[in-house]
């Protein structure tokens, strides 16, 4: 006769180190709450979320999604495709106030998940203080300027991070263990358009499986949209989307994009059109070939970061909480490894390290200010010198390129291909991190 042991109980230290973690996270998060959400001007409250659950309330309603918009005087369209809609279908069945909240909660959470599946390897440097390793991580990332303003306007961009990076993370994530790679990728493809850029980065390392079931889950997800709002997809891929004027202003300071940065500084018309392109393919050639230098070395995390940067700079459109990347950036420079060694397996030395931490300081600071807003404080002078307002209004794209290049500089050392050591699991809290 055989007896079924017991599971084990989580020790009683470690679950009040995550009750205490939560408690940290929830009051980092308190100066963001109340400046965006209670003393916030209600004209302005979370209109992203109010633009997604009008979308619902549309579908409910019968009203044309396309042709709706929210509430004066914001008066914003819906831009994103028919699936989107679809899943906005439960903010519409409770109040608009309370649709707010919880989307705010939840977007929190999954920057604490971006953290937690970011710097897994550094968080388990911690031993058994995990939880408050994670807690006093994420609390800085909160006060970041895209995801502070991501908080500000309600949107979805840590839920399209969090996506990507869990489709990509290896080792992966045994929440995924049944679910094909790519798949994540193609369902925030089927959410917001700029998630394709990782369907590019896979083609071009030749990862076709990947690259075909992301496609492929993206396609099967529009055409089941197109049986279930038929009208409304032939309005959007029929027209929205070919309509740049819904997106709001394409010159506008949010818009951290390269394109973006000329149409407010270069030169208008097929000129500047030109030097956009020549910059997309430099950027891009530069960029998609550092993210195969990552993936060749095994570095999952470094990867992401670089082709979640490509997404904000190679896209016509990037508003300040696209860069919600950054979090990710900020891990992969600290270091996706809990340590590194050279070829002969000797210990690369502290000079390394502190490479990587003066790396990540420079973009963590450079993105928790908020350089863009300064720079039209600035111009708003027009005695003062013009060049040092515009250097400001600019800073997210300039902080993106200087991110690509510090993601270059710090793994500019030879390292194994791939080494099976640095994608083993930790030994500690191996359970949770499968999470």
């Amino acid at each position: 006769m055989t007896t079924t042991q017991p599971h084990p109980r989580r020790p009683p230290r470690l679950r009040w180190q995550w009750l205490l973690a939560v408690l940290i996270i929830a009051l980092a998060a308190v100066p963001v709450v109340l400046r965006y959400l209670v003393f916030w001007p209600m004209d302005q409250w979370q209109v992203d979320v109010e633009v997604y659950r009008d979308a619902g309330v549309s579908i409910l309603t019968g009203r044309p999604i396309y042709a709706a918009m929210t509430e004066a005087p914001q008066l914003l369209p819906f831009t994103y495709p028919p699936f989107a809609a679809i899943l906005a279908l439960p903010l519409a069945w409770v109040p608009f106030g309370v649709a707010g909240w919880l989307w705010t909660a939840a977007q929190v959470a999954a920057t604490t998940a971006i953290v937690w599946y970011a710097g897994w390897r550094l968080i388990h440097r911690a031993g058994g203080w995990v939880p408050l390793a994670l807690a006093a991580l994420v609390a800085p990332m909160l006060w970041l300027h895209p995801v502070s303003d991501g908080i500000r306007f309600g949107q979805v961009n840590a839920f399209m991070v969090l996506a990507c990076l869990m489709d990509l993370r290896r080792p992966r994530p045994g929440l995924l263990k049944h679910v094909p790679a790519g798949v994540l990728v193609g369902l925030a493809m089927s959410i917001k358009l700029t998630p394709g850029v990782f369907v590019i980065h896979y083609l071009i390392n030749r990862r076709w499986r990947e690259a075909a079931t992301a496609l492929g889950t993206a396609v099967g997800v529009t055409l089941g949209s197109w049986v279930l709002l038929p009208e409304a997809s032939f309005a959007f891929w029929g027209g929205a989307l070919q309509d740049p004027a819904r997106l709001g202003p394409n010159f506008g300071t949010s818009n951290q994009s390269m394109r973006g940065f000329l149409l407010r500084v270069g030169p208008e018309g097929l000129v500047g059109t030109a030097i956009w392109l020549v910059l997309v393919i430099v950027v891009g050639v530069l960029g998609f070939r550092l993210a195969r230098q990552m993936w060749l070395r095994g570095d999952s995390i470094g990867e992401v970061a670089v082709v979640g940067l490509l997404a904000c700079l190679l896209s016509p459109v990037a508003w300040i909480h696209h860069f919600h990347w950054i979090v990710v950036v900020i891990f992969a420079l600290l270091g996706a490894q809990p340590w590194t060694r050279d070829r002969a397996g000797a210990g690369v030395g502290a000079w390394w390290r502190s490479r990587r931490l003066l790396a990540g300081l420079v973009v963590a600071v450079w993105f928790l200010m908020r350089m863009p807003w300064w720079g039209i404080t600035y111009l708003n002078h027009p005695e003062w010198p013009d060049l040092p307002g515009r250097l400001l209004q600019n800073a997210d794209v300039a902080g993106g390129l200087v991110a690509l290049g510090l993601l270059w500089w710090v793994n500019r050392d030879p390292e194994p291909r791939a080494n099976p050591a640095l994608l083993a699991e930790p030994t500690t809290y191996s359970r949770a991190d499968h999470l």
